[in-house]
């Protein structure tokens, strides 16, 4: 087994990392590994210059600069995993800077447009599953993954709390609003779960998949009239600029939505100021030059 290999197994068995973060991690470094081997080289013993001319290759290649960066970052991970087991003498991707990507705001539903989305009619075929899964979104601001794996036992409705896995296989335990907890009741009530560890939202076989959710979430947004490109991951950018806009608690938002970095948490304070622009445009006498 190569050293690439060793990397990966330990990304999966000790970091219990995520499938989908594997596959980045796994066509990040089989690039590095097919650039290495094309040029007659060992990949654990690449230099600065070589790897530098690897990241440039993938430039002419066409790659995005996020994509750089993300493919930098496996490299730097994969060597600095080399180095803390003795295998290397010093990082060779330490010193690489990335191309800058130009940062987007994650877009967000307006609190209209996000009520409008949640509440879909319960008569409805699956009316009250649906009605359940996307107020428990937006409630607690759940990734895809945390919520398609929630089990009836993870769920405190009395207490208004569930707790998830998250990413790096981190719990955590987020509020669930009154709403949720009562369009949740209301499905539990209808599903009669046979015992505490059955799915919340179950499929055909395990619980819903994330593909499914996204095809049902695109269908209802178009029936509750909404033809923004809707997504899950909307509701978890439109839950947690709604409670930084309100509460103004960046490390309460941090904590809520599971992020280890507060940076990838500070992106949402952008679009804080863009609406306390979009007030101070609409309100101050003198806010823009008249025209003509």
């Amino acid at each position: 087994m190569g050293s690439v290999a060793d990397y990966l197994a330990h990304l999966e068995v000790e970091r219990r990392m995520s499938p989908h973060t594997l596959d980045g991690y796994r066509r990040d470094l089989d690039c590095l590994q097919a650039y290495a081997t094309a040029q007659g080289l060992d990949v654990d013993t690449l230099h600065t210059e070589q790897l530098r001319a690897f990241i440039a290759s993938e430039h002419r290649r066409g790659l995005s600069p996020k994509s750089l960066q993300r493919r930098l970052s496996a490299c730097r991970s994969f060597y600095r995993w080399l180095l803390r087991h003795g295998r290397i003498a010093a990082n060779p991707a330490q010193p690489i800077r990335a191309p800058k990507a130009p940062r987007k705001l994650p877009q967000v539903l307006d609190p209209d447009e996000a009520k409008a989305l949640v509440e879909v009619p319960t008569d409805a075929p699956l009316g009250l599953r649906d009605r359940a899964l996307l107020e428990l979104f937006y409630s607690s601001g759940l990734r895809l993954s945390e919520l398609c794996a929630l089990r009836w036992r993870d769920l405190d409705l009395t207490g208004g709390m569930v707790t998830v896995l998250g990413k790096g296989s981190k719990q955590r335990t987020v509020p669930v609003g009154s709403y949720a907890r009562a369009a949740l009741g209301e499905w539990k009530k209808d599903q009669r779960p046979s015992a505490d560890d059955a799915f919340i939202f179950p499929g055909r076989n395990g619980p819903l998949t994330s593909r499914a959710v996204q095809l049902r979430l695109r269908t209802l947004a178009q029936r509750q009239g909404l033809f923004k490109r809707v997504h899950p991951h909307l509701l978890r950018h439109s839950f947690a600029s709604h409670v930084l806009e309100s509460s103004g608690d960046l490390r309460g938002v941090q904590e809520l939505l599971g992020h280890a970095d507060i940076s990838t948490t500070q992106i949402y304070t952008h679009l804080d100021f863009g609406h306390l622009s979009k007030v101070y445009d609409a309100a101050h006498p003198r806010a823009k030059r008249k025209k003509g």
